[in-house]
């Protein structure tokens, strides 16, 4: 007898979608058929929805321990498993200390495993302080090295120049670990930065012409290059720009092992909206012109893109008031809207396949970190996913947001598609508007 079937729901997978049950047993996907007939201890009905494989969503900050007044793992995994999330990244800041050893892995990883409401991996850092530290980081499971090529706003987290980056790249290759780096030019953002706040130029609109699409340009040049000599594979965070990604495509078609990440606020928003979202809709990289935006949208519809995560940065509310835009702390809240975002914007209204939209939430980050059995609806693979109606629309209101501080540029923002139930591993984590522990939460590492 089966654990649980889930019956006559449009299973989102890499072939196409149709309709089919799905059993469980042991928490992975025993069968997927047109119709299981054997006895189940559980049955659950699908029928209208579709189901996809969990997000997995490599680019968050969770902030904990040392920070999680600003957000905490138990609130962001909330949040996240109400967007239809099982597997999320914590990036090694904004923790404090940031995880920079093995020490401060071990410690993060006990937060995780007593707060953390779906599965997690940790991503150590890269900063010229901790060169040595990185192969202790990858014997405990690190996902992956995570460096700033510019200023990443703690002081904790120094930005790494051209020599450290090239050392880190090198040790990461020997260890088999994938590089990640916020690509913008810190000498072109610091310096531009300088002369605009001289000139008492402060306003978003001055923030944005601080950070140009040229600065993005730049720093993902050098990183390619880096990462061709060193033959360290390469992972691009959160492009903002079409023609940043057209850039890093040209390389990989050489030869250059890189993937490419964008965010859902660089597909829903362009920085004309910052004069009435405000500090709420600051980033770094910040959002971009329309003509941008749309590059963007041609290459994620082009297939160019390989993932898109949230890189949810949330903060205080106070954190985010003042005249001074350049001094407000920079970071948007989405962790919990990814799909509903790419649902919206990308299947409803530019016929954006929903395999693709699983490719990229999902199959493309697994693939790409090396984790084994997630990712896809495969027989086998952990019964990790998300039961959508795609034909419900809602208006995001601040009372549904999980988070600790229920801020986001998505309040107000009226979606296609809502995410009903998600399962980890064939438990129930959000279900009929409620969160809950499935009890064996996991650290993922690569394999």
């Amino acid at each position: 007898m089966l654990e649980l079937v889930i019956r006559g729901g449009a299973v989102v997978r890499p072939e196409g979608v149709s309709k089919a049950d799905i059993g469980v047993e042991g928490g992975r996907i025993a069968r997927i058929a047109p119709e299981i007939s054997e006895p189940a201890e559980a049955e659950i009905s699908a029928d209208g929805l579709h189901i996809f494989p969990g997000h997995i969503d490599v680019h968050v900050h969770f902030n904990e321990p040392g920070n999680a007044l600003w957000e905490g793992i138990e609130t962001g995994s909330s949040a996240f498993a109400a967007g239809g999330g099982t597997l999320f990244f914590d990036m090694p800041l904004n923790s404090v200390p940031c995880t920079l050893d093995g020490a401060e892995f071990d410690r993060k990883l006990a937060a995780m495993r007593a707060l953390s409401h779906t599965d997690f991996a940790l991503w150590g850092g890269l900063t010229p302080a901790n060169l040595d530290r990185l192969p202790e980081l990858a014997e405990r499971g690190a996902i992956g090295i995570k460096a700033f090529m510019s200023n990443s706003g703690m002081k904790e987290f120094l930005h790494a120049d051209d020599g450290t980056l090239y050392d880190g790249m090198k040790t990461a290759a020997a260890l088999g670990r994938v590089v990640a780096v916020h690509a913008e030019s810190d000498a072109l953002t610091a310096y531009l930065s300088s002369q605009l706040r001289g000139a008492n130029r402060t306003t978003w609109r001055d923030y944005v012409e601080s950070r140009p699409v040229f600065a993005e340009l730049e720093a993902i040049s050098r990183a390619l290059i880096l990462a061709e000599e060193t033959g360290c594979k390469l992972h691009i965070v959160h492009i903002s720009s079409g023609r940043g990604v057209v850039l890093a495509a040209e390389a990989r078609a050489r030869g250059v092992d890189v993937t490419l990440e964008t965010c859902p606020h660089y597909l829903a928003f362009t920085a004309e909206d910052l004069a009435h979202l405000g500090a709420v809709g600051k980033c770094a990289p910040p959002l971009r012109g329309e003509a941008e935006a749309d590059l963007l949208w041609d290459e994620v519809l082009a297939g160019t893109l390989d993932i898109i995560a949230s890189d949810h940065s949330p903060c205080p509310p106070e954190m985010k008031l003042g005249a001074d835009f350049f001094g407000l702390w920079g970071g948007i809240s989405g962790v919990q809207s990814s799909l509903n975002v790419l649902l919206t914007e990308g299947w409803h209204r530019r016929s954006l396949p929903l395999e693709r939209i699983a490719s990229m939430l999902s199959d493309g980050p697994a693939r790409r970190f090396g984790v084994e059995g997630k990712g896809r609806l495969e027989v086998g693979f952990d019964a990790d996913l998300a039961l959508v109606d795609l034909h419900e629309t809602f208006t995001l209101e601040r009372s549904h947001l999980l988070y600790r501080h229920r801020q986001s540029p998505y309040i107000g923002h009226t979606f296609k598609g809502a995410v009903k139930q998600t399962f980890q591993r064939g438990r129930p984590i959000w279900s009929e508007g409620k969160v809950s522990r499935p009890g064996d939460v996991r650290l993922v590492s690569p394999t």
